[in-house]
């Protein structure tokens, strides 16, 4: 079996989640900040970018950062750009861990429009893609926001999501389709009834031999995405911690059969900098236990 059948086996049998570890420009100051990084302690991008990579290295480092528990891990650019403990991080994550290694691909998000943001535009999208292939990436996430029950508006966000997991399938790469509906969205369950029609039309029309992955904010209404979890088209579904606690994730997460998380705040909350090496440790495999037991469900 080749790399890309093993891992594709490995994200669709294996009990366990995806560490998402892709915090970029905008998220980085604040996701520092959480790992008691004060913004006055470091000026400039450079030095920002290299403390979150320090960050990133002692999570994937750690002990209990292994493919037993941790199926994939979502990185930036700026980070599969670089080496985790001498290796090329992709490499890194699957030959020395077991890990599935993802992109983030997409420029952030654009102006809120029909109650969504949409993608910002990808002009070196290919590039970046072929990239990411030639360093052993196996899939990409890309993400837009659905605040409002709006259909034009989520029409539009699966329309262009599709078209931009065809380009990455083009390029031999597993998408991570991404439309994150807001959780103060005032009328959730509404744009939840409307984003699932709309994906399910959208894998409908993808040829048989091609699939994608979905990372949704976890549903108002238990087992709502049963439908997509069973979706011939779809490699496997994983949630977002979309602003909820971590407590608060797992215990809606574990409720959703099928579902795997896929959290980035929701895992590193409680880390800091500060922290030594046994406590660093322990608190992320606690972190971990509890979010690979509400991956099970």
């Amino acid at each position: 079996m080749s790399n890309s059948e093993q891992q594709a086996a490995k994200i669709r049998n294996q009990p366990g989640f995806i560490a998402a570890l892709d915090q970029s420009g905008g998220s980085t100051p604040k996701a520092l900040k959480l790992y008691g990084v004060a913004e006055n302690s470091y000026s400039g991008e450079q030095q920002m970018m290299d403390l979150v990579h320090q960050m990133r290295t002692r999570i994937v480092s750690s002990p209990a950062f292994t493919g037993q528990r941790i199926a994939g891990a979502i990185l930036f650019e700026a980070t599969m750009d670089r080496d985790f403990g001498g290796k090329p991080a992709a490499e890194f994550l699957w030959n020395t861990k077991r890990v599935v290694p993802f992109l983030k691909i997409d420029k952030g998000l654009a102006d809120e429009s029909n109650g969504v943001q949409l993608m910002k535009p990808m002009p070196d999208l290919d590039a970046l893609l072929k990239k990411a292939k030639s360093k052993g990436i196996f899939g990409t996430k890309e993400r837009s926001v659905i605040k409002l029950a709006n259909p034009e508006g989520i029409k539009a966000v699966v329309a262009q999501q599709f078209e931009v997991a065809k380009q990455v399938l083009a390029h031999g790469l597993v998408p991570i389709v991404e439309p994150e509906v807001d959780i103060k969205s005032p009328d959730k369950a509404g744009s939840e009834k409307i984003l699932k029609a709309e994906l399910i039309a959208a894998l409908d029309k993808l040829p048989a031999n091609q699939q994608v992955m979905l990372k949704l904010t976890i549903p108002e209404v238990d087992n709502f995405y049963a439908e997509l979890v069973e979706h011939p088209r779809v490699l496997k579904v994983v949630a977002l911690s979309g602003g909820y606690s971590r407590e608060e994730a797992n215990k809606r997460l574990a409720k959703q059969n099928g579902m795997i998380a896929s959290f980035s705040r929701a895992l590193t909350e409680g880390l800091t900098a500060q922290q030594s090496d046994a406590e660093f440790n322990g608190a992320l495999d606690k972190a971990i236990e509890s979010i690979y037991q509400a991956s099970k469900t």
